[in-house]
């Protein structure tokens, strides 16, 4: 990392344990100022813990943190007042109004009511809530009470907002359209997001760089990109294609002529090139006008990244 660079977040050898059980061992991490950086991981890996943790809602057993400078054990109010915190079930007072309830925050917040106002009328309006605003909470659906959610951290204008599982239970549309806020605020607003999540796909959707969480370990971290270099560092380079119906066998048949593939194999639907580097590129110009659909390098997708972390940490 670049010494230039600051850090959000920093742990050293941070750990957490209930009697014998260790929920978090040893957690090296750093998370760049500005960035959006995935916790990935199956549930129960130990991501809940490390965040309650870094919010000072839980003492550690060993190690350290910092999160924006601010020690958590020792500062949980300093913490609390710079980091917005979306747990996976948020909560709100049903019987007050979506307005009243971000007010209440402000207030919590000691932020004076002529500066809050605006502030939440202009947050419920970028979160797409402005025209309910004086609806009841208890009213609103999943998604939107996500989206309160969102709104609710970002009132105290906080340097680094921490999402547990946001987008359980809502829908495909609403998952998508909590995402792409999530990522504008990190763009548009210099805010640091650290999503714990174990869903794949939205993980890959938004993340700058992705922590791979295993049984209280971070068994990978890094761009998409590198991860999957580093598994496939040493191993035969595998080129997946996929043809348009018909041309498989032509898109084959060229395939074997480009310089640096040495094999061509067929795997369902899939042809498979084994090359001697990444010749991408190469078989892109060479097949791509026989009908190619898809070609990726095999490994590198977050899918088997995970899963060959997942299964080398179990077994």
């Amino acid at each position: 990392m670049d010494a230039t660079e600051r850090l959000s977040i920093e742990t050293t050898a941070l750990t957490k344990r209930y009697g014998d059980f260790v929920a978090v061992d040893g957690l090296d991490l750093a998370v760049r100022e500005g960035e959006v950086f995935g916790l990935l991981g199956p549930n129960g890996a130990g991501k809940t813990t490390t965040i309650l943790m870094l919010l000072g809602l839980t003492e550690p057993s060993g190690g350290r943190a910092a999160v924006l400078g601010c020690d958590p054990t020792r500062e949980p109010l300093k913490v609390k007042s710079l980091v917005g915190y979306l747990p996976d079930a948020v909560g709100f007072y049903e019987d007050l109004t979506a307005r009243e309830n971000l007010l209440y925050t402000a207030d919590l917040n000691g932020i004076p009511r002529n500066v809050a106002g605006p502030r939440i009328d202009a947050l419920l309006e970028r979160v797409g809530l402005l025209e309910v605003r004086d609806k009841l909470a208890g009213q609103f659906s999943r998604g939107m009470r996500q989206r309160l959610g969102i709104a609710d951290v970002l009132v105290k204008n906080p340097r680094l907002i921490v999402l547990d599982e946001p987008t359980i239970g809502l829908d495909p549309d609403g998952t998508v359209a909590l995402l792409d806020l999530i990522r504008e605020l990190s763009r548009e607003e210099g805010i640091t997001v650290l999503l714990s999540s174990h869903l794949l796909e939205q993980v890959q959707r938004i993340c700058d760089r992705v922590g791979i969480f295993v049984r209280g370990r971070l068994v990978a971290c890094g761009p998409i990109a590198t991860l999957g270099e580093q598994l496939l560092s040493g191993q035969p380079l595998v080129v997946e294609l996929t043809a348009v119906p018909g041309a498989t066998e032509s898109v084959a048949a060229a395939l074997a002529t480009v310089a640096g593939v040495e094999s061509v194999e067929r795997e369902g639907d899939l042809l498979l090139a084994q090359c001697s580097a990444d010749v991408r590129p190469a078989i892109a110009r060479q097949v791509a006008p026989l009908g190619l659909l898809g070609l990726r390098l095999r490994g590198v997708a977050l899918e088997d990244i995970y899963l060959k972390y997942f299964r080398h940490s179990e077994g």
